[in-house]
């Protein structure tokens, strides 16, 4: 219905479509690993989304809107790829300001947006950055209600939001805003995968849950017959949740569309418990509470499909309390979170929601992710079938870990939860790690707080039901990776 006005005022905005002319390589596409819950390119090597939340009106990106200031969005994305950044999260339409509708009105693309998106593509090809992609900001979509273009009261299909997932004309509208970006953007490496649905969630569909699998499976599988079509092949697909709704609303079916949907490649819940992660007093309970959902995710997945937090942060310290953490915290705040979430067994480092005044990562952030980025080759994604053994790795007193492993190889993150108050013996400091095969391993441990590699050994494992593993130079926190040789 929508198809052809989708495509109206766009042609002549394709001499836009690219910045000037420089040689880049195509960016090869994204796919699941066949033998791990992880994700490599089309060509086998292993890749990690290491990265954080964006928004198209934010300081970095806002200047590509009608091209007031391209060199700043491409300063950025290089500064980005300089710290070892592989993918942001953005919504394809994010109106915290009421002029960055995609469509205005429903069913024609706004050229200024459409142009935008073709620099940031182009960029993002330019200097290896991938994105994960939604159509829309749910949360901006349902306050600017008023002003947006699927308001009926604005020519559009639905009086309001809380019946978008149920309605018939508002379901084509979105599918027609899908269909749009994948002939666009689709064939593109850049996309790293579709979230088709930034936080579902009851109050779209008149309080209930129950047709949240259906939702899901007439967009997937849009998306998806429409990428076979045109390209031969499909990008991984997600839908996200805000995850403190699986505690607040036990009676509602929410964990099966999001954990085991049949028509999704990984899962992804958005990470902000209450009092620990959102509103964070300290560092430590919001580390061992990342660790904890993402145990508590792995555990609902049956079949070994990958896992990651889009979104995650102080989202009731800035939004509600309105303050801004203070940078040093902030940085020790996000170093653990993510140190955490990786270690716990989830893919990469999770997406930070910047929740700072103005919305933007410090260089702090930016150091823990070039040395996370530096850390992950000492694992072999591709094969790494993990499973979560925060319990069962055995620590010190006033030591907790997050940690995965299968019986070749070992990630853990420790950390002293009472912050070096006590005397920790280096000769005498060891942990225990359960379910590793014999052989010769190749074992580093990194500081994360500086960065230095504290131990780099090879040592050889009996096939003892417990390899106890020395911590040298422990200072606080670290990270382990073990890997067997051979």
């Amino acid at each position: 219905m929508y198809r052809d006005e989708l495509r109206a005022d766009t042609s002549s905005h394709v001499g836009a479509k690219c910045l000037e002319e420089r040689p880049v390589s195509p960016l090869p596409w994204i796919q699941v690993a066949p033998d791990a819950p992880y994700f490599m390119t089309e060509e086998g090597e292993a890749w990690a989304p290491v990265g954080q939340n964006d928004a198209i009106t934010w300081p970095e990106l806002s200047g590509l809107f009608r091209r007031r200031d391209l060199a700043t969005a491409e300063a950025y994305l290089q500064l980005l790829a300089a710290h070892g950044v592989t993918c942001i999260r953005l919504m394809l339409e994010y109106v915290q300001v009421r002029h960055r509708f995609f469509e205005r009105p429903l069913g024609r693309p706004v050229p200024a947006m459409v142009a935008l998106w073709d620099d940031l593509f182009a960029l993002c090809e330019r200097y290896g950055v991938r994105i994960l992609l939604t159509p829309f900001d749910t949360f901006w979509m349902w306050r600017r209600w008023r002003w947006h273009p699927y308001n009926s009261e604005n020519g559009g299909v639905l009086a309001h939001p809380s019946r978008i997932l149920l309605c018939e004309k508002s379901r084509e509208a979105i599918k027609a805003r899908l269909t749009f970006a994948v002939e666009r953007w689709g064939g593109s490496g850049v996309l790293f995968a579709w979230d088709l649905w930034n936080e579902i969630h009851p109050g779209q569909a008149e309080e209930s849950a129950d047709g949240f699998g259906e939702f899901i499976h007439d967009l997937s599988q849009h998306v998806r017959r429409l990428e076979q079509r045109l390209y031969g092949r499909s990008h991984p697909q997600t839908v996200s949740l805000f995850g403190p709704e699986l505690i607040w609303r036990p009676h509602m079916p929410l964990a099966e569309p999001i954990f085991r949907p049949p028509d999704l490649d990984f899962a992804s819940i958005h990470i902000y418990e209450e009092g620990t992660i959102d509103f964070p007093r300290d560092t430590v309970a919001p580390a061992l509470a990342m660790g904890k959902i993402v145990r508590g995710a792995l555990g609902q997945i049956l079949d070994n499909r990958p896992f990651m937090d889009s979104e995650h942060g102080p989202i009731h310290s800035f939004k509600d309390h309105h303050i801004t953490l203070p940078e040093v915290f902030d940085d020790e705040y996000f170093r653990r979170m993510q140190w955490a979430h990786l270690a716990a067994g989830g893919a990469g480092g999770g997406m930070r929601w910047p929740n700072r005044h103005p919305h933007s990562l410090t260089m702090g952030m930016r150091k823990a992710q070039q040395r996370m980025a530096t850390f992950l080759p000492l694992i072999d994604w591709t094969c790494f079938r993990r499973v979560n053994l925060n319990s069962e790795v055995r620590c010190p007193p006033g030591i907790s870990s997050c940690a995965c492993g299968d019986d070749a190889q070992f990630l853990g993150w420790l950390l002293d939860t009472q912050q070096r108050t006590r005397s920790l013996n280096p000769a005498e400091l060891r942990i225990e790690v359960p379910g590793l095969r014999a052989g010769r391993y190749r074992f580093t441990i990194l500081d994360t707080a500086s960065g230095r590699i504290e131990e780099r050994a090879d040592i050889i494992h009996d096939g003892a039901a417990m390899l106890p593993l020395p911590i040298p130079g422990f200072s606080g926190e670290c990270a382990i990776a073990l890997r067997r040789l051979g």
